[in-house]
């Protein structure tokens, strides 16, 4: 049986019971089990390499109201310098390769077990005077964020394509009704930002010990600065600033003028010097505002925003440098190629649709 994972507090006219209770562990031990495998396979890897490593820490997030997945990850912390290149990568890819390969068998699980496309009208008995096609009535002139839907990858849109029951699969509005299909979805998402390939992120491990100390130093910030570009574009348009009164005008210069400031922080650490990171968050800005000048339809994903501030301002866009920065052997090569393949597979270029 099949339980809800989201439930908002507003409309709810009876208390959440034992059978909600228990609904939450369809989606909660398998989300929890992906990460804690992700976890551990930087803890017994980084043992095996004789790094002294502290067990995962796992973050609790219930707020209380609203909707949440109860959790901001795990992680574990490393209490010895890696004066190695090739232990950086052992240790930074064992966690997403682990935790993918749980993801999979939850992802398979997930859409070969799809209930009948009915299960929909036990969450929303409105929807039944629509049947099944609810998604052409459901969502019209609904308010943003209102219902939240996920955006797709290449693997999620393979499993629903090849391995699920296309008259099953529900849409993506309420795809967050289906606790295995969320706990995939979700799993894919954070393995896809773990390895973006900057800093000390495992993607950041493992491209530093593919490519070495010098070409990382220099990759890693091109890599940052396309990431936040993207991030940002279509935030700000040159149209915006096309308002009928000054109090507008000035209003609208306001909130760009932060914009600017929030990007300033984020890449405040790109450079020593502040003139450098300053020019290079105004050269982003006047090109996000080019492009969207060109093509005014042209959105990125403003929520990676916070990503990219966080990246940018405290975990880091460069990596630590190593005293031996021996070259990777070929199978090394070979599954440090397939971690960044993952990536691609599991990054969405717009994960949840709000």
């Amino acid at each position: 049986m099949y339980g809800s994972l989201f439930i908002p507090f507003e409309g709810i006219t009876k208390p959440l019971g034992w059978s909600e209770f228990l609904g939450g562990f369809q989606f909660s031990i398998p989300f929890l089990a992906i990460l804690t495998v992700h976890e551990f396979g930087h803890y017994f890897t980084a043992k095996a390499n004789k790094v002294r490593v502290t067990l995962p820490y796992y973050i609790p997030l219930w707020l209380g109201i609203g909707q949440s997945i109860g959790t901001l990850g795990a992680f574990i912390r490393i209490k010895d310098y890696i004066n190695s290149r090739r232990k950086y990568f052992d240790i930074g890819i064992a966690g997403p390769l682990a935790g993918f390969v749980l993801a999979l068998v939850v992802l398979w699980y997930a859409f070969s077990h799809l209930p009948p496309p009915e299960f929909i009208f036990t969450i929303h008995p409105e929807y039944a005077k629509w049947g099944l096609d609810y998604g052409k009535y459901a969502y019209k002139n609904l308010p943003e964020g209102a219902a939240i839907g996920l955006g797709d990858n290449l693997l999620f849109s393979f499993f629903k394509t090849y391995v699920a029951d296309p008259a099953r699969v529900p849409h993506p509005y309420e795809m967050v009704h289906y606790p295995y299909v969320m706990a995939g979805y979700l799993a894919l998402f954070f393995t896809s930002l773990n390895l973006i390939p900057i800093g000390q992120l495992d993607g950041g491990h493992i491209l530093y010990g593919l490519i070495g100390r010098k070409r990382f130093q220099w990759v890693a910030p091109a890599l940052f600065i396309v990431f936040a570009f993207y991030a940002g574009l279509g935030s700000y348009k040159p149209s915006d600033f096309a308002v009928p009164t000054d109090e507008a005008f000035f209003e609208e210069l306001g909130e760009f003028g932060l914009y600017v400031g929030f990007l300033y922080l984020a890449f405040s650490r790109i450079s020593e010097n502040w003139v450098t990171s300053l020019l290079i968050a105004l050269s982003v800005v006047i090109a996000q505002l080019a492009v969207s000048w060109v093509w005014p339809n042209a959105e990125g994903y403003s929520n990676f925003l916070v990503f990219v501030f966080v990246v940018g301002r405290f975990l880091g866009i460069y990596h630590p440098e190593t005293e031996q920065d021996e070259p990777l052997d070929l199978k090394r090569q070979v599954l440090g190629w397939l971690a960044l393949i993952i990536f691609v597979l599991c990054f969405s270029p717009r994960p949840f649709i709000l």
